[in-house]
């Protein structure tokens, strides 16, 4: 098993640069791959940032990588809770830091609008304001 970078992951997604993305291709077709958490929330800032997807890709781009043949994620369950939350309007890296949290009782912040948005999608563990 190998684990990928981002740029791995986004020349799979965008294939920007063609012999990358033959070569990415050709690596996942060759044997199993692991992908960090880390990996997945920089690949969509990368993909929002610089490719301008719009969120509705991006979930679509995530979840092909969660259920492709192959692919391992670290903390998979708590990726797959974040691409939820993040399809209903929380930011990804939000998300993702809260859903990773599931063992705790209470999720700190001072974002007024992550608390706001994980309180309407009942996000546990319970975020607040500090």
């Amino acid at each position: 098993m190998t684990s990928i970078d981002t740029n791995v992951v986004v020349r799979l997604v965008v294939a920007d640069d063609i012999e990358q993305a033959r070569r990415a291709q050709a690596l996942l077709a060759s044997e199993d791959v692991w992908i960090s958490r880390t990996v997945m929330l920089e690949t969509v800032w990368v993909l929002e940032s610089t490719y301008e997807l719009r969120r509705a890709d991006t979930v679509r781009v995530l979840r092909g990588l969660c259920d492709a043949a192959g692919v391992a994620l670290e903390s998979r369950q708590a990726v797959l809770k974040a691409i939820d939350w993040y399809e209903r309007g929380m930011d990804f890296a939000d998300a993702l830091h809260v859903a990773v949290s599931r063992r705790v009782t209470k999720f700190a912040t001072f974002d007024r609008t992550l608390v706001r948005r994980a309180r309407r999608l009942t996000a546990q563990p319970n975020v607040y304001e500090l």
